[in-house]
């Protein structure tokens, strides 16, 4: 069993699920005679509000999540010696002792088994976009309504963002919490989740970031500004452009491709390696390079069907991208984006640098040899 920590306790309690938190026994007779927290919205953000008793007096702050966390931590280091939380996922105690020891017991909630396990775990889902807390540039799509409630006929769409921003999450450690990271969308396109990232990023994590998005449709890229300009994201600007000829960025911590385009593609992977990015995030898209060149004797009754050929080019396509991007220190994986019933353009390459080159060159050829193609990203890295 895991021992509980306040930590522990206040990053489990301390979101949209909170009943209220209450912190009793001041330690002291003079200041502070009980607190409660409770979340309440503002803004279209959740935030938490303490009110503070002292005699009949009532005060009150209105914290962020990271605030409130830091408050609580404050309250139980000297001036309370018992907090009680109450949520819709379970309860917890904690007690200080006169010498300071803290004692955390929390009991979460029971959760069903078999069937009804399964409808509970679909209902009880924890996006990183919270249901119920409406995102100006969701409300503007369609995806929610003024209120934060999901349409229910755009449910795939604010699955498919909160799929992006968990890939995010996942490489959050390697970006920098203090100095500015400079992130490059090529094919930014609408820029949905772009503004996701932003969002995400900047506005729920706190992250310093500068986002610039590049895309070949003028009107796109003004409507895109507007919006930006709209919602307050000061470091988030679109520019018209090719990603083949983008020369601008100095330092780039991380490189996005959101259905780029055939080769496109390769040429937004050959720059996020030439400017040795931290993350790659790439979805692919339109494979053709590869469907024109493939020719293999022993394989021409498969090639022979032009579905199957497409298929398996764009899979042949994406896994020699992966291989190239080891073959330059990236640890790289390939996963699945959103389900199969809402596009067959649904893989993600997700690549980190680490340094380690993979000695697959000669991997490589053979399979490149075999299949009679010459993969733009290799031509691009110099591969020979």
């Amino acid at each position: 069993m895991v021992k509980e920590t306040l930590e522990s306790m206040l990053d489990f309690f301390l979101d949209e699920h909170l009943q209220q938190l209450v912190f009793s026994n001041p330690a002291g007779k003079d200041g502070l005679s009980k607190v409660k927290v409770r979340p309440v919205m503002l803004k279209g953000e959740l935030k938490f509000q303490a009110e503070e008793l002292s005699g009949k007096q009532a005060f009150h702050h209105n914290l962020s999540g990271e605030e409130a966390k830091e408050y609580a931590k404050g309250l139980l280091t000297g001036k309370f010696r018992q907090a009680e939380a109450s949520s819709q996922l379970g309860s917890a105690t904690v007690l200080v002792a006169k010498k300071g020891s803290m004692t955390v017991k929390v009991k979460r909630a029971a959760q069903p088994c078999g069937k009804e396990a399964a409808l509970f775990h679909n209902r009880q889902k924890q996006y990183v976009l919270k249901e119920g807390i409406p995102v100006p540039f969701l409300v503007d799509l369609g995806v929610m309504t003024a209120e934060g409630e999901v349409v229910r006929a755009r449910y795939a769409k604010f699955r498919q963002v909160n799929r992006f921003l968990e890939f995010i999450e996942d490489v959050l450690p390697k970006l920098s919490k203090t100095k500015e990271n400079t992130i490059l969308d090529f094919g930014c396109g609408k820029s949905y989740l772009t503004f996701a990232m932003y969002h995400y990023l900047n506005q729920v994590k706190g992250y310093p970031v500068r986002i610039i998005g590049l895309d070949l449709k003028k009107d796109v890229v003004a409507r895109c500004n507007l919006l930006a300009e709209k919602y307050g994201y000061g470091s988030l600007a679109f520019y018209h452009g090719d990603i083949a000829d983008y020369e601008e960025a100095g330092q780039v911590d991380m490189v996005v491709t959101l259905h780029a385009c055939d080769t496109a593609t390769d040429y937004a992977l050959a720059k996020a390696v030439r400017w040795k990015a931290k993350v790659i995030l790439s979805v692919p898209c339109c494979q053709h390079e590869l469907n024109r060149q493939m020719a293999n004797d022993l394989m021409k009754p498969v090639f022979s069907y032009g579905v199957i050929k497409e298929r398996m080019a764009a899979l042949y396509t994406d896994a020699l991208r992966a291989e190239f991007l080891e073959g330059e220190g990236y640890r790289t994986q390939i996963l699945e984006f959103i389900d199969m019933e809402h596009t067959p353009k649904n893989l993600l390459i997700r690549a980190v640098r680490e340094g380690k080159r993979k000695e697959n060159q000669e991997q490589i050829r053979q399979l490149t040899d075999f299949l009679q193609v010459e993969p733009m990203l290799g031509k691009l890295l110099g591969f020979k």
